[in-house]
């Protein structure tokens, strides 16, 4: 099968290269044109057509919507929409059925992992749907991850990657903090450092975020804007309601938008903590 990319940002771009390395990629297109992309297309719905699989990841549902609505028409039997937009459970619900009403299928494929994981193909994939048609796109999506988790319905693949990243918002604040307290008394970069790589708060996001925060390299991985967009749709999906750390992550990344942060990584957060 051949498979098409909307949506060329950070992560999008780099899976429309490997894609296109092994050989499947048929089309690639985004909203800012980007024709040194291989395979470029001018329109998502020339993509749809030259496509048996179209990967959507894009910002937010609305944005899903809008590109759902132009390749609809390109949609039938035998054509696969792949949807790895980070979005909440109800909007995943509302484009399947839009989908499927056409003849074709849907998969949720929300992911983690951001762009150093991508560029390494070691994204993970949180799929939610039909179990055969999971196995039908295992050769496909293995070729950008390292690990495809099949969660359940669609539905609950959208919200458990919600929660994934309420757990890294969480954990960068409480980083950006506890980093903040040890250099106010004086504790370096490296000593704080050492000493957290030896303690049972250690993490992947720690080692990740260490050299950006030591160098202050607020270049996105995974940018403020996107993170405060995932915390407010965990905020409406069922069962987020009074998650008080749920409540201080969002807090603090509209903030941090409102500071003219929000195209910086997350770890930006911690820019909030030194002007107090």
């Amino acid at each position: 099968m051949k498979i098409g990319v909307l949506g060329l940002g950070i992560i999008g771009g780099v899976w429309a290269r490997h894609y296109h390395a092994s050989g499947v990629l048929a089309g690639a297109w985004n909203r800012t044109p980007q024709p040194d992309i291989p395979q470029w297309q001018p329109t998502p719905e020339a993509v749809a057509a030259a496509a048996d699989v179209i990967q959507i990841v894009v910002a937010d549902p609305a944005a899903v919507e809008d590109v759902l609505k132009r390749i609809l028409p390109k949609l039938g039997p035998g054509k696969i929409v792949v949807q790895s937009s980070t979005i909440d459970a109800e909007s995943s619900a509302r484009f399947a059925a839009l989908v499927v009403a056409r003849g074709a299928r849907y998969l949720a494929a929300p992911f983690t992992g951001s762009k150093p994981a991508a560029e390494q193909r070691q994204t993970i994939y949180y799929l939610g749907g039909d179990r055969g048609l999971i196995a039908e796109l295992e050769p496909l999506l293995s070729l950008v991850s390292a690990h495809r988790f099949v969660i359940g319905t669609n539905e609950q693949a959208c919200t458990l990657k919600l929660a994934m990243n309420l757990n890294l918002a969480a954990q960068m604040q409480a980083l950006s903090e506890a980093l903040t307290l040890c250099r106010r008394a004086g504790v370096t970069d490296e000593v704080f450092f050492e000493a957290i790589g030896k303690n049972a708060g250690y993490s992947g996001l720690t080692k990740l975020k260490e050299p950006k925060l030591k160098a202050r390299d607020f270049a996105p991985q995974f940018s403020v804007k996107h993170m405060s967009k995932d915390m407010r749709l965990a905020m409406h999906t069922a069962g987020g309601a009074g998650l008080p750390v749920l409540d201080t992550v969002r807090a603090a990344l509209h903030a941090a938008e409102a500071r003219g942060l929000g195209d910086e990584d997350f770890s930006a957060l911690i820019k909030l903590l030194e002007l107090k």
